[in-house]
C-alpha cells in the first residue's frame, strides 16, 4: 500500500474512526499545522493523531492538547526526545478537520501578536502571544506510521493507511458486543448513582460498532490502543466482549468508580 506523509499531532488519547475530535491549539508548533492547514482546501486538511506512550512526554496534557503553562523547549520534537517515533505507538487514525477557527485572543497579549512579532522581526501570527485554534476534527482510518520527520515546524509523518477487514463472525459478535455493553452501562450509571439517557441507539455495522464502544468504554490508553490495533473488526470485537464484561463484573463489586459522561447522555458516533 501507498505511503502517504501527513502533520501529526501526538495526544495522550487515542482517537478512533468516526468519532470526534475537539481541540484547542495553543502550542506553536501546532499553531503552524493549523495554519498550514488552513491554506489547503477543505478536503485536504488532513493530519494524523498518534497516542504517546506512557512517561514520554514532558508537558503535562490536558485531553487533547499540550499544558501551554508548562510548554517544553521548542522544536517540533520537544518533549518526545531525540528519536520521536520511539515515544508514540505506531498505529493512528487520520483526523480530517472539519473546523479550524482562529481564537481572537491568546495566552500573553493576544490582540497585539502582530505589532509583536513585527518588533521581534518574526511573521504576524506566529510570535508567542498569536492567536491560538479551535479544531472540529473526526477520525476516518486507521494507519501505520513508518517514520517521523523533525525538520519542519512540526512533526511530519510517513504513514501507511490500513484497510478494516471485518473478519469471520462479526455479525454475531457484533450483537453480544451489543448487549454486553447495555449491561456494561447500566452498571456504571448505577454505580454512579445516576440515571442512564434512554433511547440510546448503537450502530449496526460491525466495524462503527466496534469503534465506538472502544472509544466509549472507560479504559486506559494502552487498553484503547489495542483495540485500535485489532487486525480486523471480529478481532477488536472479540477483545470488546472480554473487555466488557470483565469491567460489568468488577464494577459490581467496586461501584464507586469515576463518572463518564456516557451515563448522562446518548451515546453517538458523531
Amino acid at each position: 500500500m501507498t505511503s502517504v506523509r501527513l502533520p501529526l499531532f501526538p495526544l495522550n488519547s487515542v482517537l478512533f474512526p468516526g468519532l470526534v475530535l475537539p481541540l484547542n491549539v495553543f502550542e506553536a508548533r501546532y499553531r503552524a499545522m493549523m495554519r498550514d492547514l488552513l491554506a489547503l482546501p477543505e478536503d485536504e486538511r488532513r493530519f494524523g493523531v498518534v497516542a504517546i506512550r506512557d512517561g514520554r512526554e514532558v508537558a503535562p496534557s490536558a485531553p487533547g492538547l499540550p499544558d501551554s503553562t508548562a510548554m517544553p523547549a521548542g522544536g517540533p520534537g520537544a518533549g518526545f526526545g531525540p528519536d520521536p517515533i520511539s515515544a508514540f505507538h505506531t498505529v493512528g487514525c487520520v483526523a480530517d478537520a472539519a473546523t479550524i477557527r482562529e481564537k481572537s485572543g491568546a495566552p500573553g497579549t493576544g490582540l497585539a501578536s502582530d505589532e509583536n512579532a513585527e518588533a521581534e522581526g518574526t511573521a504576524p501570527g506566529t510570535g508567542p502571544d498569536a492567536p491560538g485554534y479551535e479544531v472540529l476534527a473526526t477520525g476516518t482510518t486507521r494507519f501505520k506510521l513508518l517514520s517521523v520527520d523533525a525538520s519542519g515546524p512540526y512533526l511530519m509523518g510517513e504513514v501507511e493507511e490500513l484497510s478494516e477487514v471485518e473478519g469471520e463472525g462479526a455479525g454475531a459478535l457484533a450483537s453480544g458486543v451489543t448487549r454486553a455493553f447495555r449491561t456494561y452501562q447500566k452498571r456504571l450509571a448505577w454505580a454512579n448513582e445516576r440515571t442512564l439517557a434512554g433511547g440510546q441507539d448503537l450502530p449496526d455495522e460491525p466495524s462503527v460498532l466496534s469503534y465506538l464502544v472502544a472509544a466509549a468504554a472507560v479504559l486506559d490508553i494502552p487498553a484503547k490502543q489495542h483495540l485500535l490495533e485489532a487486525p480486523d473488526t471480529a478481532a477488536r470485537l472479540t477483545r470488546e466482549l472480554e473487555l466488557l464484561r470483565q469491567e460489568t463484573a468488577v464494577i459490581g463489586k467496586l461501584p464507586s468508580l469515576p463518572a463518564v459522561d456516557l451515563t448522562r447522555h446518548p451515546t453517538s458516533p458523531n
